[in-house]
């Protein structure tokens, strides 16, 4: 019996699915969470099946959370989708169910679930669960698909990371037969307000970068209260230190309201998910996150980058 058909064989055999994924969602852990409702919502529309977890302003136009009540975990199966740690499953019930699944592609350092399948190979959780969907044989829908489709978008940098399969295209290209307008969903993800512009520029004007492509830039509270920015709209600059031709790696410091900061660390070609371990955190090995609860910490993880990249050249 495959994983898929054991994790099959558990959603037949359960009247009641929630569905929980990771804290301050991406489009892949809303495409995976809710790709699976609707998938499983087309395939048994008699069992009651619900997302759940706090609905980011940023992403609505995805998809919204259901209303989920302590008692409806009771006797539940629980999926936990695109998480990899259990402090970053978005509400904590995950654990009041009767049965739980976890289904990653992170490196699986916390393993947790009465059921888990992590496939680290995997572009995507959302390119797992359409994996999963024509492996078992579920009928997918335009929904579904959309959901799923915009999951791998999201996770692969419009399919530009090196996660990226030959496996990631073929089953976006059959994601892709399905009715959904993909260019409006590629608009909306390329797209950012002019409060993201400014702060993007910013980024550019203040960004620190050292002789091996080290970089970091400090995103203030006092600066997201001045661009009107917050925590989670903030992600939508991570990626912009590497269109600059001379960053290989860089971390960028995001002051939290308690005045600790969270660390998103990226890089083109060099692990860095090592220094997010020493640092409170994890992730894969060219995008991670970590946290930092010092300006002292701060220094020291900017270090460990630059003295990183000093050693690989």
């Amino acid at each position: 019996m495959t994983i898929y058909t054991e994790i099959l064989e558990k959603i037949k055999a359960y009247d009641t699915i929630i569905i929980h994924r990771h804290q301050r969602p991406d489009p892949d852990a809303i495409g995976s969470q809710c790709g699976l409702r609707e998938l499983l919502r087309h395939n048994f529309p008699n069992k009651r099946i619900k997302a759940t977890g706090f609905d980011e302003p940023t992403l609505t136009w995805l998809a919204d959370m259901d209303d989920v009540a302590d008692a409806d975990y009771q006797g539940a199966l629980v999926i936990v989708t695109d998480t990899a740690n259990r402090p970053r499953v978005d509400d904590d019930r995950y654990n009041d169910g009767d049965f739980l699944i976890k289904i990653d592609h992170h490196p699986n350092d916390d393993v947790y679930g009465d059921l888990y399948h992590v496939d680290t190979n995997a572009s995507s959780a959302s390119e797992i669960i359409t994996d999963f969907a024509l492996e078992t044989g579920l009928a997918l829908n335009d929904q579904a698909a959309r959901l799923l489709y915009a999951g791998i978008v999201g996770d692969t940098g419009r399919f530009l990371y090196p996660a990226t399969t030959s496996k990631t295209l073929e089953l976006a290209a059959k994601l892709r037969q399905y009715d959904f307008d993909f260019s409006a969903m590629a608009r909306q993800m390329d797209s950012f307000s002019f409060k993201i512009a400014k702060l993007q520029g910013y980024v550019f004007d203040n960004l620190e970068v050292d002789e091996n492509g080290a970089a970091r830039v400090v995103l203030t509270r006092e600066l997201l209260d001045k661009f009107q920015v917050t925590d989670a709209e903030s992600s939508a600059i991570v990626g912009t230190p590497g269109k600059i031709d001379v960053v290989e790696s860089w971390a960028i410091f995001v002051e939290q309201p308690d005045g600790n900061y969270r660390v998103r660390l990226r890089s083109k070609s060099t692990v860095i998910n090592g220094i997010a371990k020493n640092h409170d955190g994890g992730g894969h090995p060219l995008a991670s996150g970590a946290n930092s609860y010092s300006l002292e910490e701060n220094e020291q993880i900017y270090q460990e980058i630059k003295n990183l990249l000093a050693q690989k050249k």
